[in-house]
């Protein structure tokens, strides 16, 4: 079901990707598919600020796009969130704290005052994965694995262009974070507060203030750097193992990874590679993002286009929350 646009209508689609660094407001061709190349625009985010000053960093940029496009926004936004109702449920992952019990869709639509009748949320790793579905790497693949690899991992799975979120054949919820290895939380091991504990361990650094970020280490790797490149392999491979069964049931013909540190694909794919040859299927497509920035965007755009009975207004009804984990 659409938002009731005529077919060929290009009145485009406002959307908005907010991420712990980042917010990034644009308008998209709902024919094309493509966000308008003028209209990309992206400011600084402080996740750690108090909530006002979060929902006001968030509105400054959607205002600032130009006016004339639809009243339905596109919001991609990180878990654990409720997506149905707008409301944060932000605890313990450590950005916008400020946010948990606050209702996101009511404060940003007062903000925006009359450019926003609807918001549509929905959560970033989706958004990414209907973005390549649409235009990118899990173009053709009936059914995908998309990951984001940033502060922690990311997932959704997709079957014909939609979000599958429970099953036998998926995580919990499709949630690859929620997976275990070893006895403990997947995220142990494949993040970015565990790479780098990881690497001072190999590179025998005591001290906190020692610890290169993930981007550093990633450098290191490249340079031939031994506990760095092992950093890596030891994380994504664990991935893999992680991920293999999953791939296997849900009979994925695509695996498509971005995010931040898919920056780093040359060090992610042969360790994450070699980790999935556990699964028995064997033409598994391993993908780097062709849209990594453009993806949630597109994928936002989608949403807000074909999700009716998204919360119009300040009194809504709070449901149980949804989680997720971004990029």
């Amino acid at each position: 079901m659409t938002t009731g646009h005529p077919p060929g209508d290009r009145t485009p689609v406002p959307v908005l990707d907010i991420g712990g660094t980042h917010v990034t407001a644009a308008l998209v061709d709902p024919v094309a598919g493509r966000p308008l190349p003028s209209s990309v625009i992206r400011r600084r985010l402080e996740s750690d600020a108090e909530a006002p000053h979060i929902l006001d960093t968030v509105a400054r940029a959607a205002l600032e796009l130009p006016a004339g496009h639809r009243p339905h926004w596109g919001v991609a936004v990180p878990g654990p969130f409720d997506y149905a109702t707008g409301i944060g449920r932000f605890t313990g992952v450590g950005k916008f704290d400020s946010l948990d019990g606050v209702d996101v869709g009511a404060g940003l639509r007062q903000r925006m005052a009359d450019r926003a009748e609807r918001l549509c949320f929905l959560n970033d790793a989706t958004a990414f994965a209907l973005g390549e579905y649409r235009a990118g790497a899990a173009a053709g693949h009936d059914r995908a694995v998309c990951l984001t690899l940033g502060t922690g991992v990311g997932s959704a799975f997709l079957s014909a262009g939609r979000p599958v979120d429970d099953g036998p054949d998926i995580p919990p919820s499709g949630h690859v974070h929620r997976l275990t290895l070893r006895g403990r939380p997947l995220e142990d091991t494949v993040s970015r507060q565990a790479i780098r504990a990881h690497y001072a361990r190999l590179a025998s650094l005591t001290q906190d203030h020692e610890r290169p970020d993930v981007d550093r280490i990633a450098a290191l790797a490249t340079e031939g750097d031994a506990a760095a490149r092992e950093a890596f392999r030891y994380a994504f491979d664990a991935l893999g193992r992680a991920l293999a069964p999953w791939i296997d049931r849900f009979e994925a013909t695509a695996v498509v990874i971005g995010g931040s540190m898919a920056q780093s694909w040359n060090l992610i794919h042969p360790a994450l590679g070699t980790g999935l040859t556990l699964t028995d299927r064997t033409h598994v497509s391993l993908l780097p993002a062709r849209q990594p920035a453009e993806a949630p965007l597109i994928g936002a755009a989608h949403w807000a286009q074909h999700t009716p009975g998204a919360p119009r207004g300040p009194a809504h009804r709070r449901r149980p929350a949804q989680e997720g984990r971004g990029a």
